[in-house]
């Protein structure tokens, strides 16, 4: 199994025909997601890549049947598209799109609001890599090739660090189940916690990478919960250990704020909850092949 997506899952691309979005879609066919069709208004009518145009998501939703989005809509207009994605009843939603203001954000944040919660569209973004379930579908912009199927559940902001993670994990002959790139905006559409819930639901997955970085309470909010209610082994691990006080880094969430924002803080925060906590980026595949081996042992014991 997997989180969010899998081979059958149906998507169409918000912004189809642009440059980026067009790479991608290409980059996203050739791996075997099932896009069916994608947004451009205006262009409604046109084939792209083979595959029908829309010029809204509704139409592009009641024509092809489609579940999820990836928007590479540029950042004045990504609210919209975002709400239009969830007005058309798409169940998932993957932004891509970095630069988006933070008001933006909290407008499309509390509009999710008037759907009921069962219902309500998951946004996994935005300036985020997005999301690949190993071997079976692809919706964003990662490097398909080093994600081996396996059976680790991968949560980072940095869309990097979980290339990393997962290259680290393919070297060890480990794989991954779904690996989902949250972002690293201040305020983003779902959660460490959001995704950890879902992998923990999952029965293919065995053990769990949750990577962070410096600012925000996002990880240790999630720390406490995989206390509480986690069942399977979580990794650890906050990027910025050498950051300055106050600093502010790559990602605009990025930056410390106050108490407890601090890598070494999260880290020991982690720690403080049973996670087992990666000493360094390089060791990030080292530490999960060890929770593992010890979560087999105890359950041979």
């Amino acid at each position: 199994m997997s989180i969010l997506i899998d081979e059958t899952t149906r998507v169409i691309v918000q912004g189809f025909t642009g440059d980026k979005a067009s790479f991608h879609a290409k980059e996203m066919i050739a791996y075997g997601t099932n896009v069916v069709g994608g947004v451009t208004p205006g262009k409604g009518g046109h084939r792209h890549l083979e595959r029908p145009v829309f010029d809204t998501v509704k139409d592009a939703v009641r024509e092809t049947g489609a579940t999820a989005s990836l928007v590479f809509v540029p950042p004045p207009y990504c609210a919209d598209a975002i709400m239009e994605a969830a007005d058309a009843g798409l169940k998932l939603v993957c932004v891509i799109t970095d630069g988006i203001p933070a008001q933006d954000m909290m407008r499309v944040k509390r509009y999710l609001l008037r759907y009921p919660k069962e219902t309500r569209t998951m946004v996994v973004g935005p300036n985020c890599a997005g999301i690949i379930s190993a071997g079976r579908a692809m919706l964003g912009i990662m490097p398909g090739h080093i994600y081996r199927r396996g059976n680790i559940g991968i949560v980072s902001r940095s869309g990097t660090l979980g290339y990393e993670a997962a290259a680290q994990l393919n070297a060890l002959g480990l794989g991954v189940t779904t690996s989902v790139g949250i972002g690293g905006d201040p305020i983003n559409g779902s959660s460490f916690l959001d995704h950890l819930k879902l992998f923990e639901q999952d029965p293919e997955t065995e053990a769990v990478m949750m990577i962070g970085e410096i600012g925000g309470p996002q990880e240790a909010e999630a720390a406490k919960w995989v206390s509480e209610h986690m069942t399977k082994p979580v990794v650890g691990y906050v990027a910025g250990l050498t950051a300055p006080k106050g600093r502010r880094m790559g990602h605009a969430g990025a930056i410390i704020s106050a108490a407890g924002d601090s890598a070494a803080e999260k880290a020991e925060i982690m720690k403080s909850y049973g996670l087992s906590v990666a000493p360094s980026a390089s060791e990030l595949g080292s530490t999960a092949a060890s929770v593992l081996e010890d979560n087999v042992a105890r359950r041979v014991a």
